[in-house]
């Protein structure tokens, strides 16, 4: 029953703008390999929204190949990749690619692999950063992981997955909530908050080994955790002294400090990449708005002026972009911000929008919402022209979060 929870799809909505055309040959022996690389590579790319694929059926080829270009220059393509797959006496794999560019007749080199068969799927994971990378010169992401959480039932459970949903391992399973999953700079660690002493209590969790350790267990309720871009220290609410307000505290336990000296409610704050500044929500102003503060506290100034009731910032890792939640006639939409020209875009078309996050490399933001009735993780471009929905089998999916580039 676990297993099937984790079970997703890939589904593109929507045409971007600047696409380039790809062909992706299938690899040879993938026909007795456990994993069909290069439908994992195409899945990848085409999700990404930079990428529009070819038909490459039909032809041999592999890394070794001597590539017709001008034929494959005929039917559209800009690039082409092959590679093989070949299992070895021991029983790992041999994996081999190739990528070369169409138009200018170009070898853009390759890689081999040996992995066991459980690491079929991060090395076509990896294929893709590298053709990513290569192609438009911004690092791909897809061998980076996701965390999120289920509800089925009584059980809530934190999972963490490859970026496209698939290989999900089961981080903590529980029969009270586990909310705001937050991942580590290093990629680690996740701090979340869960309801087991029934009150919101924060733990920091090592995803290696599955061990965890107390965070913050203060008088009334601990929650929304988020790491400065170093590491070392964690930003949260508490509720110690009266209201719910904004604290620091170092990231290996200790007394935290007070922020934010409001009489309304401070929460979810995220600190921006140069550790400089956090964001944060309040309703200081009389409605949940936005705001940005020095880290080391002080006069906090409002961020968003559109709509009422501004929720769950997250910026981007380049620091030019900040999704956030806005609630809109009733409907909770996910908008993206460009920070330096305040304007403001709504990138769906969904009702119930929630938790955004973006990929490491600035270019994709996963969220949940309900797409066609059903509790669904989505990724998006920042302009919404490309969606993928990562859907899983059973129960509410939430709290999306996108881990960091792999050390």
């Amino acid at each position: 029953m676990m297993s099937a929870l984790a079970q997703f799809r890939v589904e593109i909505s929507g045409v971007g703008l600047t696409q380039m055309p790809i062909a992706i040959a299938g690899f040879r022996g993938e026909g007795q390999s456990p994993v069909k690389i290069s439908g994992v590579i195409q899945a990848d790319l085409e999700r990404s929204g930079h990428f529009k694929l070819m038909d490459a059926a039909g032809q041999a080829l592999d890394e070794g190949s001597r590539a017709d270009l001008p034929l494959w220059r005929q039917r559209g393509a800009d690039s082409l990749a092959a590679g093989s797959v070949t299992r070895l006496p021991d029983g790992r794999y041999d994996v081999r690619f190739r990528l070369w560019d169409v138009v200018r007749g170009q070898d853009l080199g390759g890689q081999v692999y040996t992995v066991p068969a459980g690491d079929l799927r991060l090395v076509s994971h990896k294929i893709a950063d590298y053709i990513h990378e290569k192609l438009t010169g911004d690092k791909g992401v897809f061998s980076t992981r996701i965390a999120y959480v289920t509800k089925s039932g009584r059980q809530h459970t934190l999972w963490v997955a490859d970026a496209d949903g698939e290989n999900a391992q089961v981080a903590l399973a529980s029969p009270e909530p586990i909310i705001s999953p937050a991942w580590s700079p290093g990629g680690d660690s996740l701090a979340y908050v869960s309801f087991e002493a029934r009150k919101p209590v924060v733990y920091v969790h090592d995803v290696a080994t599955g061990r965890r350790r107390l965070l913050a267990n203060f008088r009334g309720s601990n929650s929304a955790p988020a790491w400065s871009p170093d590491g070392r220290t964690v930003a949260l609410t508490l509720s110690r002294d009266g209201g719910s307000q904004l604290y620091v505290m170092d990231a290996s336990g200790g007394e935290p400090r007070r922020l934010t000296q409001s009489p309304g409610i401070d929460t979810e704050p995220v600190f921006s990449p140069d550790g400089r500044s956090i964001y944060f929500v309040s309703d200081r102003g009389g409605a949940p708005q936005i705001y940005r503060m020095p880290a080391s506290g002080g006069a906090a100034e409002r961020v968003t002026f559109a709509g009422t009731y501004n929720i769950s910032p997250a910026i981007s890792p380049d620091g030019r972009w900040l999704a956030y939640v806005s609630r809109v006639n009733g409907a909770f939409k996910l908008q993206v911000m460009e920070l330096a020209s305040g304007t403001v875009n709504a990138v769906t078309d969904t009702a119930a929008d929630e938790s955004p996050s973006f990929a490491p490399n600035s270019r994709l933001i996963v969220y949940a919402t309900q797409n066609q009735g059903r509790e669904a993780l989505m990724t998006t471009t920042l302009d919404g022209k490309i969606k993928a929905r990562l859907a899983g089998q059973d129960g509410d999916i939430r709290e999306p979060s996108w881990g960091p580039f792999q050390k």
